[in-house]
């Protein structure tokens, strides 16, 4: 299609300018790509996730809505000393696999380091402070939200994973990554973005 060309096509110019690396080659290469939404306030699914790859040679674009922060129970009650975990947007290469998600049901779980924020003033609005950088491996997974349909707030289903609303959407975007880890192997390359950079 030609709007998922277009898409294909101004992502890839910014993770050019970015100096980060866009797969092109073969169809089932995934660029997943998050997209951090300008509001600050917690809770709400209002990011979107992007799997950009070919399929039978042709630019796919699919577009799901997920949050890329923790929600409002986490920031109120963080799980670390430091403060909750909000992922700092970076290209986090081969950072990802197939797993089980706290030993439950098959995710994207972090195996490599990712950098995040760390969020201690237990109020309602994600601080992206710089000074508060920390990085390792903190469990920051890409799964699921309700497991029977939808969830329309974050509260607990995110301490700082990339968590989708749908569990539709959910099950499409794991079925895509089971095929490509079939071709590419078990490694997934995953690259947050702020939403101003692709206006």
């Amino acid at each position: 299609m030609l709007k998922d060309r277009i898409v294909a096509d101004r992502v890839q110019s910014l993770f050019e300018k970015k100096g980060y690396a866009f797969f092109t080659s073969g169809d089932f290469n995934l660029n997943i790509v998050g997209v951090r939404s300008n509001n600050r306030y917690a809770n709400s699914f209002d990011d979107n996730l992007l799997c950009i790859y070919k399929n039978s040679g042709a630019w796919q674009v699919d577009n799901y809505v997920i949050t890329t922060d923790a929600g409002t129970h986490w920031l109120k009650n963080p799980m670390n000393s430091k403060g909750c975990a909000i992922l700092k947007a970076n290209q986090y290469r081969s950072a990802y696999q197939i797993g089980l998600h706290r030993g439950d049901y098959e995710a994207l779980v972090q195996r490599r380091a990712v950098e995040v924020y760390r969020d201690d003033n237990k109020d309602n609005y994600h601080d992206l402070d710089e000074s508060t950088t920390d990085k390792g491996l903190f469990g920051i997974n890409i799964h699921r939200s309700n497991p029977k349909t939808e969830s329309r707030q974050v509260n607990k289903w995110s301490a700082g994973c990339q968590v989708f609303k749908k569990k539709r959407d959910y099950d499409k975007f794991m079925g895509t990554c089971l095929k490509a880890s079939s071709r590419w192997g078990n490694s997934f390359t995953y690259t947050l973005i702020n939403e101003k950079e692709l206006l």
